[in-house]
């Protein structure tokens, strides 16, 4: 280290900003230089632990990437001002260089654990505070850094109890977002450790039975969790799936319109007892209806199969219950369909027409709550208005067809036609009214 290099450092040290302004005006690189010669130890290393915001902020204006690099432990300077509790210099780094939060220690460990080993809860705070910026410029994407364990699997809360620091345990169990049940590499909870430490101060063990804290050998695994859930529901599923199963049977052995009671081998309407009215009447809705129906029926039938074996659900085959919640998509969609085609078969057109009013109403307003797309009041106003031109097409075109109703493709269709559906005037969808 050459002289101008051990007088940087002194001006660190003393957080001497004159100084730092002097060596700079005379040799711009050297604080390049001190990071080739010292990466694990720089001036601002040293200016970070020890607080002199000033000099922090110089250095950050020349070198912001200086921030990042890290001590022999695997510390950036913005782990070292957290250590050491100064909030200014703390602020200064995350304000410049927000993505300095995200970097862990050799240990695995984020900011937030030094903050809990060392109890410096207000940088805590501060650093939490960071993460919830909603300027999306200033947001650090790390949205489970409450939850992150180091490679000892400890989380920040671990750490305080460990550590004994009461005051940032009490702050982590009011953050509903800490997970009070995650175990370590030793399978211990937050309550396994505080259990251990001997003498409990009794109000932190009560702030851990009201977040509904338990010990490690009473939390569920990921798999374990996800049977039970499958357990409490597959009952209802398989109860479900039966029923459509039940009613796309009753729809083909007892069609809209009833079946023939007697045998007719001439006249314009040949027939033999047991036929279905429809296919004589309607034989191109029959067709759809009978395609629909059976989709309706060999897929729930299906889920009813899948649901038979409790094995094929847990967390490690996620791919058998994606497929089971298409499985059951299909059928009750299929259903839907049948139901659109048995009205159509026996509704009076007239009759129809007013009950299609009604019909679209319900259907927009449920497009609107389930789907991506935002809907305000005057779009939700405008469907309903153009209904017959924007809303009917593509329902009519799929019956026709005998397409199964997918609703995301029939929102995304509709969709398009609002936008390219124009109004008196020429203006389209996203025209208001006149105040």
């Amino acid at each position: 280290m050459d002289l101008m290099e051990k007088t940087l450092y002194d001006a660190a040290t003393q957080g001497d900003v004159h100084k730092l302004s002097e060596l700079l005006e005379n040799d711009p690189l050297i604080l390049d230089r001190a990071i080739l010669n010292s990466p694990h130890k720089t001036p601002l290393h040293a200016a970070a632990f020890l607080g002199h915001v000033e000099f922090v902020k110089e250095v950050m204006k020349v070198n912001s990437y200086m921030c990042l690099l890290r001590d022999k432990a695997g510390r950036n300077s913005l782990h070292l001002a957290a250590m050491s509790g100064k909030l200014e210099v703390l602020k200064a780094i995350i304000d410049s260089t927000p993505q300095a939060v995200r970097e862990k220690t050799d240990d695995g460990g984020t900011i937030l654990h030094l903050c809990a080993k060392y109890g410096r809860l207000e940088a805590l705070k501060m650093v939490v505070n960071a993460i919830d910026d909603p300027d999306p410029l200033n947001a650090i994407d790390h949205p489970d850094l409450l939850n992150a364990k180091n490679d000892d699997g400890m989380t920040i809360l671990h750490m305080a109890i460990v550590y004994r620091q009461t005051e940032t345990i009490k702050y982590l169990l009011d953050e509903a977002r800490v997970g009070v049940n995650i175990k370590n590499a030793n399978g211990k909870t937050a309550l396994d450790l505080l259990s251990a430490q001997g003498k409990i101060r009794s109000e932190i063990r009560s702030s851990l039975q009201k977040s509904e804290a338990l010990r490690g050998k009473d939390v569920l695994n990921g798999d374990q969790t996800f049977r039970v859930l499958m357990a409490k529901n597959r009952k209802t599923i398989m109860v479900v799936a039966s029923l459509i199963a039940t009613m796309a049977f009753q729809v083909v052995v007892n069609p809209p319109g009833g079946v023939w009671q007697d045998d007719l081998s001439e006249g314009p309407n040949p027939h033999k007892i047991g036929e279905a009215v429809m296919a004589k009447t309607h034989p191109a809705l029959c067709r759809r209806l009978i395609r629909a129906a059976s989709t309706a029926f060999v897929s729930s039938l299906t889920t009813v199969v899948l649901l038979m074996d409790e094995t094929r659900f847990t967390r490690s085959s996620m791919v058998s219950l994606v497929v089971l919640l298409r499985i059951m998509s299909v059928a009750i969609m299929s259903l839907l369909l049948t139901y659109a085609i048995s009205l159509v078969a026996v509704v009076p057109k007239d009759i129809r027409g007013k009950l299609s009013e009604t019909g679209v109403i319900v259907l927009i307003v449920v497009m609107a709550w389930s789907t991506t797309i935002s809907y305000d009041s005057y779009y939700i106003w405008h469907l309903i208005k153009n209904w017959r031109t924007i809303v009917m097409p593509p329902i009519m075109s799929a019956i026709r067809e005998g397409r199964t109703l997918n609703i995301a493709d029939l929102q995304r269709e509709i969709y398009l036609r609002a936008l390219v559906n124009q109004q008196p005037g020429g203006h389209g969808v996203d025209a208001r009214p006149a105040a």
